[in-house]
């Protein structure tokens, strides 16, 4: 297991109240690293955090590792199943969104 990965297990672990349900999955490719972020639906708040700032520190400090390797890193955190996360009305909406989610 790579240093990033061990680094972004042990952090989110610690956050959640069900460690056990949290995976990551580390994927490297001509973009980068990219870390796909699996954890119980009760955890999303303590992940994301308010305004999504946990979740923008996070992905600071896994950039921050990243740089020290000369590595492109980037965290997307899964939508788990049984989330309540309303489905955006428009389409225009749910494309505005996902060009915000890229700009992290």
């Amino acid at each position: 297991m790579e240093l990033d990965q061990e680094f972004l297990e042990y952090v989110v672990k610690s956050l959640v109240d069900n460690p056990k349900n949290v995976k990551v999955n580390r994927k490297v490719d001509e973009m980068g690293v990219l870390m796909t972020l699996d954890v119980h639906v009760d955890d999303m708040g303590k992940i994301i955090g308010r305004q999504g700032n946990t979740a923008k520190a996070i992905r600071t400090l896994l950039r921050v590792i990243g740089m020290k390797n000369n590595a492109r890193v980037n965290l997307k955190i899964n939508e788990p199943e049984g989330s309540l996360k309303p489905a955006a009305a428009n389409p225009a909406e749910a494309v505005d969104e996902a060009m915000e989610e890229l700009k992290k």
